[in-house]
């Protein structure tokens, strides 16, 4: 019986995690756990928030 109960709190978490995922992507998000996530491009990294570099 305890093995049940195991299982059954695993999926259960299993399922808030896919369930919190799927809510994220929904809202736009491109990388989920990026703090740059909605507005970076594909590449999920803060880089491209940078202003250019130029040599004068």
């Amino acid at each position: 019986m305890e093995n049940v109960i195991v299982i059954l709190i695993l999926v259960v978490i299993a399922a808030g995690i896919i369930w919190y995922l799927i809510r994220r992507k929904r809202r736009g998000e491109k990388c989920v756990g990026c703090p740059y996530a909605k507005q970076c491009g594909n590449k999920c990294s803060g880089n491209n928030l940078q202003k250019p570099f130029h040599n004068s």
